[in-house]
């Protein structure tokens, strides 16, 4: 995936897993919503101190994971000739908190016009509860991004066969395992 396409990808994803390093060594990874603003990552949770928290405040380095899939399509005469179009982006960088409400506020303002319903009667742009949550920021350092579009119909299965085990004989498969479970009664 070019990298355009992954910016393009990590922009418009739904959600995302964020991994760091705990003090034992053991990754940590939970699903967080995120706005992608500033060519960064921006994300937050409660201020409590938890785990997460924890994690960054001691070691920045997380890895942040986006996929999004478009469907299961058939390539081949079997069952496990199906393949999965996807994308994914994995960026990996150091996380920071955000101390500066001005971003705080941007943050919370991209989040809502993400996520939340245009339709609403309710105040925009106020956040009575912004001193409550933290938020974190990830500049990216490397990324990847990998996809499988969706064929279209005359490259899938039946109008194309790409079965991978093409002699197989699913009839010969059920006689070389004997006969079935016999009932006792």
């Amino acid at each position: 995936m070019s990298d355009e396409r992954a910016l393009q990808t990590l922009a418009q994803g739904y959600s995302g897993h964020l991994a760091t390093v705990s003090e034992d060594g053991f990754p940590y990874c939970i699903p967080l919503l995120y706005v992608w603003m500033d060519d960064k990552v921006y994300l937050h949770t409660t201020r409590a101190r938890g785990h997460l928290r924890s994690n960054i405040e001691r070691d920045g380095r997380v890895c942040f994971e986006i996929d999004e899939r478009d469907g299961v399509f058939d390539y081949g005469r079997f069952e496990c000739d199906s393949g999965l179009a996807y994308r994914s982006v994995c960026m990996f960088g150091r996380a920071r908190i955000v101390d500066d409400r001005e971003t705080k506020q941007r943050f919370c303002e991209a989040l809502m016009e993400k996520y939340g319903k245009p339709e609403t009667r309710r105040p925009k742009g106020f956040f009575p509860r912004i001193d409550a949550i933290t938020v974190y920021a990830i500049a990216v350092e490397r990324m990847t991004g990998k996809e499988q579009p969706l064929p279209p119909l005359s490259e899938q299965w039946p109008a194309k066969d790409r079965t991978k085990t093409p002699v197989a004989d699913p009839d010969a498969q059920s006689e070389a395992a004997g006969p079935g479970p016999r009932r006792r009664d």
